[in-house]
């Protein structure tokens, strides 16, 4: 047999190629403007999604899929990552998570000082009795009991959490404020190596509430020594957003330095019409400390208003013991007068929320337990004590009293223009700080801030297409890739070969938020398609119903 020729060979080969066949894909998105997470401009290409997986990313040629989306006319972008959520309760209520898989987002991040474990008896039995529109039996104790048991019931989003210095501090010390003994502290520390280990992000602390409040920057260093041994992060709701901003945030950097960890500012803003001048200090510390060695960023969302309790307009100590101690304190007569007099009193020594607000007209109650007093929804505290006829902090006092909490409040804090310079920081991601209602059902009992339906589409719409503070690219960087790096999380924030198919197709010219501070409850505009872990959730729209939602681990994890 004659040796074959070399230009047989060739021509054998090109037959080869000709011969060869298009890719095909479970999932083919086409058509579609790319923009990856990366930051870099964006490009016309194509998604192929095998599985749960993002198989293929940019020019595709001739690849088919066996589902075919033509993505003409939209974004196609990395799932949003929700860096600072409160859909805790509402995913158990709803696993579709209607109000935030309308603008995109795939991961949920929690533990905003409270997680939903470690929990011992007596947590759960308190917490059982405080639930308000809400209800569930507490089946858990652990954190990561808490997000397998959101999984396994069935969830549409990607769940992750930090674990809770003020979950902790409750579950060895109660709401007394003390230091931790000795004892006390190694067994809060366990639970942070214990959380760690099982998955979480780090260590999260808002320390202008009671408990929260009672914790000193050693006890803290102390625990985020642990989570950096894990190579977790720290993130704050600082002691002060406002009249003590400054000290709050070199506070925070000590401890990033101290416990060797990254850190991050929950919701950066500058409360108080007389503290919206520090934005360039507070950036210059940040960007200091960062030339210096550290990881310092930040998250926000994208308001003028912010949105806690009644709680944040009185004094810490009034609040020691927990709720019942607390009510039981504001039916004193002469515990009222004096807890009247700190409300009123401008101080250093607590963050009043009501005085940064500067006038009651500017606060607004949105979240009741109580039937009886859901018809002053959405009405301000300066029309409830008008119709009481007493004076804002006495019906402040009261409605706590008679609610049975510490009452859902919006206050209006911020400028607009420090709201638009804080978008454009490098170190900058978003969370909506809120839950992922849906506009129906048990949520509509209650009001809530426009955020929780509107903080990414308006980043979006508002502030990237009408205003062009920052660009289509940046946003969606910071919405993704950002987030995902600073938490170390692995193989999601980018559309990138290998990661999980995380995935968001929008209208750019058509996506925005509608909710509103008067008519929260509406659901944002323009977000077509997403994906999680490959699974078609919302299409063309309309939600599919399918829960793929897993839970994120940090980078401590250790498989068990």
């Amino acid at each position: 047999m004659k040796p074959t020729s070399l230009s047989t060979v060739f021509i054998l080969l090109l037959l080869f190629v000709g011969c060869s066949q298009p890719q095909n894909f479970d999932i083919l998105i086409k058509n579609g403007e790319i923009v990856d997470g990366s930051g870099n401009p964006s490009y016309t290409g194509a998604v192929g999604i095998n599985a749960d997986t993002i198989a293929a990313v940019g020019d595709l040629g001739d690849a088919t899929g066996s589902t075919e989306i033509d993505a003409s006319g939209l974004v196609v972008a990395p799932g949003f990552i929700n860096m600072l959520s409160w859909a805790t309760e509402t995913l158990i209520e709803d696993g579709r998570s209607m109000a935030d898989i309308k603008q995109g987002v795939t991961l949920e991040v929690f533990g905003e000082g409270w997680s939903m474990g470690p929990l011992n008896e007596a947590m759960k039995k308190e917490e059982q009795e405080s639930q308000g529109d809400i209800q569930y039996d507490i089946e858990w104790n652990s954190l990561n009991e808490y997000l397998e048991y959101l999984t396994n019931k069935g969830i549409s989003p990607n769940v992750a959490s930090f674990v809770g210095a003020t979950t902790l501090r409750i579950n060895k010390i109660g709401f007394e404020d003390r230091a931790p003994t000795p004892q006390e502290l190694d067994s809060m520390k366990l639970m942070v190596k214990q959380a760690m280990e099982e998955g979480a992000l780090g260590v999260g602390s808002s320390l202008i509430y009671a408990p929260a409040f009672y914790s000193s920057t050693e006890e803290l260093i102390e625990l985020c020594k642990v989570a950096a041994e894990h190579d977790g992060m720290y993130i704050s709701h600082m002691r002060s957003e406002g009249s003590r901003l400054l000290e709050s945030l070199d506070e925070l950097i000590r401890i990033a330095d101290e416990a060797g960890i990254r850190a991050e500012i929950y919701h950066l803003k500058q409360s108080g019409k007389e503290n919206w001048d520090k934005f360039d200090d507070v950036v210059a510390k940040v960007d200091s400390a960062n030339a210096a060695g550290l990881h310092i960023t930040a998250d926000m969302y994208n308001y003028v208003a912010g949105a806690t309790g009644l709680d944040a307009s009185m004094p810490p100590w009034v609040q020691e013991g927990g709720y019942d101690k607390w009510s039981e304190r504001l039916q004193d007569p002469e515990i009222r007068k004096k807890v009247k007099e700190e409300m009123t009193t401008p101080t250093d020594e607590w963050e009043s929320l009501m005085q940064a607000a500067g006038d009651p007209s500017k606060i607004l109650l949105v979240g009741f337990k109580n039937d009886t007093l859901k018809h002053y929804t959405g009405k301000t505290l300066k029309e409830v004590a008008e119709i009481r006829g007493v004076s804002p902090e006495e019906t402040a006092m009261d409605l706590v009293v008679q609610d049975g909490s510490r009452v859902g409040t919006i206050y209006f804090l911020m400028s607009e223009d420090n709201v638009k310079k804080q978008i454009a920081l490098p170190w900058m991601s978003f969370g909506s700080d809120a839950g992922s209602p849906a506009t129906e059902g048990v949520f509509l009992k209650s009001s809530t801030h426009p955020r929780a339906y509107g903080n990414f589409a308006r980043l979006l719409g508002k502030y990237v297409r009408d205003e062009q503070v920052i660009s289509l690219e940046e946003a969606v960087h910071k919405l993704s890739k950002l987030p995902a790096t600073n938490l170390k999380i692995k193989k999601r924030g980018s559309l990138t070969e290998g990661n999980y198919a995380d995935i968001v197709l929008f209208n750019p010219k058509t996506i925005i938020d509608k909710a509103t501070f008067e008519d929260p409850h509406q659901y944002a505009e323009g977000m077509q398609h997403v994906f999680v872990n490959g699974t078609h959730v919302l299409k063309e729209g309309e939600h599919t119903g399918n829960m793929p939602g897993r839970v994120v681990r940090g980078p401590g994890y250790i498989e068990k």
